[in-house]
């Protein structure tokens, strides 16, 4: 895993453990802070250690210059993101890595059990979805936290060896001295402030979306792009732009929606006008909240499109100072009406990445 972002990222190797990971979170709930010899007294466990030049030089094959195992509640659930639905906190067991010259670390969880519970000396296994194995784990009789077992490609997807060239699974995955590791135990700030290094806090972004916009008030967010964008853009079809909640939609999510959930089940409407001809286009989508973003589908609940058009989705961002970031990596976002055969397949279009300023609602109206 890594920090999330806009863009969606490829989620191949996470569908091929999705049907596992259905079955597992039930076993894994019940195993929250058990194993007495990474944590005597219950409490969040930490263990880590930064290797110094010296021996980094003396190991050239390992990749690892900074390393922590994290025992307890999630430290990965960090203020730039917001909680996702349905969480799963059964995760008790989290590792990070920084490599050489790297500036944040990578990271992954798992749920951590004895490898024998019938035999109290026995080691520790902490597993992840798709029956893979994070790593092997003992307390020595110092207290450091003895790692083994640690595969190369961790942080790859489970097939990333057939989808990569040699060379690329070589570069993305761990050394072959990167295993074995014996880590200090830390107090837990120290693995929190680890973990925090994976996606920094920018003071510019302020409050998430969830917080920044009231399930109850409306809001108006857009641009208008001028002759010498477009020129300088001659495949990008918007002219303008706008993305807002007004008064149909408001009475919507004041009829069904849940405010403890907030924001999912908002709906919002986009509206773009096109550098062909004028035409205007509006939207609707329903949005949930994922991580750091709103995920939004195109819905027609409020329209009367007949066709399928659940698979057409935007994101919305906060950006820095009160800016709104709208995307659509995969396919545009719409700018003709998504039951058009010209709606069909991918556009062919720089309409993709907004940076949207806060408007007045009237800039917003129908």
């Amino acid at each position: 895993m890594t920090s999330r972002t806009m863009v969606a990222r490829t989620m191949a190797g996470a569908l091929l453990c999705a049907a596992l990971a259905a079955f597992a979170g039930a076993a894994r709930a019940d195993n929250a802070l058990s194993l007495k010899e990474l944590s005597p007294n219950g409490a969040d466990a930490c263990f880590g250690r930064i290797y110094d030049a010296a021996h980094l030089k003396a190991h050239p094959h390992q990749k690892v210059a900074r390393i922590f195992f994290y025992y307890g509640h999630d430290p990965v659930s960090r203020p730039n993101e917001e909680p996702a639905a349905n969480q799963d906190t059964s995760y008790t067991g989290f590792l990070t890595t920084t490599v050489r010259d790297a500036k944040k670390p990578e990271w992954a969880g798992s749920w951590c059990n004895k490898n024998d519970p019938s035999d109290p000396t026995s080691g520790i296994r902490c597993g992840m979805d798709c029956d893979r194995t994070l790593a092997s784990l003992k307390v020595d009789d110092k207290g450091k936290l003895l790692l083994s077992g640690l595969s190369p490609d961790i942080y790859l997807d489970p097939d990333a060896s057939d989808q990569m060239s040699k060379a690329e699974y070589n570069r993305q995955a761990l050394g072959s001295e990167d295993d074995n590791f014996k880590l200090d135990p830390m107090p837990a700030d120290s693995c929190k402030a680890e973990f925090a290094r994976i996606d920094p806090i920018d003071p510019a972004l302020g409050d998430p979306l969830r917080v920044r916009l009231k399930p109850d008030q409306p809001f108006c967010f857009g641009r208008d792009y001028d002759d010498a964008h477009l020129k300088s853009h001659p495949s990008q079809l918007t002219r303008s732009i706008r993305v807002f909640r007004g008064p149909v939609e408001l009475a919507s999510f004041a009829a069904g929606g849940d405010t403890a959930n907030w924001p999912d089940g908002a709906d919002i409407a986009v509206s773009v006008t096109t550098r062909q001809k004028g035409a205007k286009v509006t939207q609707t989508y329903s949005c949930q909240g994922e991580a750091d973003q709103w995920r939004c589908s195109a819905s027609s609940k409020m329209s009367d499109f007949s066709c399928d058009i659940s698979q057409k989705e935007i994101f919305l961002k906060r950006g820095a100072n009160g800016t709104m970031m709208m995307a659509n990596p995969n396919n545009a976002v719409a700018v003709v009406d998504l039951c058009s055969k010209a709606a069909h397949g991918k556009t062919k279009s720089d309409d993709k990445v907004y940076r949207l300023q806060p408007m007045p609602q009237s800039a917003c109206a129908p």
